[in-house]
């Protein structure tokens, strides 16, 4: 498995926080951020707001950010940074490919929805953004979030549990497509979502569209590896012994 990557680097703000005062009041404006952009989206959240929760003016915020626009990227990628050191470090590394693709595909659900719609939403959305300077870094945390799930289709097609009749970029849109239909109907809703049920029922729902159409060979190369990974596992246990 690959390590994990370094964070992106998002272009300079305005006012460059040197001391740890001005690191912390940084942080806690990124934090009041997250919760007013979270509730309100991005076209209702205010600065005014945002310092009014800190306690300060809205000149503080804007001497750290250029304005609305730059905050609401920071605390996208901040979100982004989180999510995929989650994704990295939670990954069963001697895991099966559907293993490893069911936590992918849980782990996605629950980093958009363990708080509630409102961070889902502002990711989908203005995540996505191409009309600013910073959606340039935004696009590249976005590859990097979508990384690990590239390797473990890639490592399924290796071994032919996966088809390999479409390329790994089409993939990766057969699998996020359907989960973003999801999150988006949870959001206009507005409502909880049984993230364990419904990440049961896509992980069977997609599997089944990512294995080739020979199900047979599919089966036998998924109790090939299967096999080949538990000796593997003796292996290194009679190793450490």
């Amino acid at each position: 498995m690959e390590a994990v990557a370094q964070k992106a680097v998002l272009p300079a703000s305005r006012r460059q926080p040197a001391g740890r005062k001005s690191q912390q009041r940084v942080r806690e404006i990124l934090q009041a951020g997250r919760e007013v952009f979270s509730e309100k989206g991005y076209a209702r959240a205010t600065t005014a707001e945002i310092a009014q929760r800190l306690g300060v003016s809205e000149a503080t915020v804007f001497s750290y950010f250029r304005g609305k626009r730059e905050l609401c990227a920071r605390v996208i990628g901040d979100w982004y940074d989180e999510s995929i050191a989650a994704i990295e470090g939670g990954l069963p590394r001697d895991g099966t490919v559907r293993q490893q693709f069911a936590f992918i595909v849980r782990m996605h659900l629950q980093l958009m929805l363990e708080s509630g719609t409102g961070i889902c939403e502002l990711v989908l959305s203005e995540g996505r953004t191409r009309h600013h300077d910073l959606s340039e870094a935004l696009t590249e945390m976005q590859r990097r979030y979508t990384a690990p799930l590239m390797r473990v289709l890639a490592r399924g097609q290796e071994s032919g549990q996966i088809r390999n009749d479409l390329s790994l970029r089409l993939l990766r849109s057969l699998v996020f497509g359907p989960m973003e239909h999801v999150l988006w109907d949870a959001t206009l809703a507005n409502r909880r979502t049984d993230i364990d049920a419904t990440a049961d029922r896509l992980v069977d729902a997609l599997w089944s569209a990512l294995q080739p159409p020979n199900l047979e060979l599919a089966a036998l190369a998924q109790f090939s590896q299967d096999v080949g990974e538990a000796v593997r596992r003796l292996e290194r246990e009679r190793a450490a012994r």
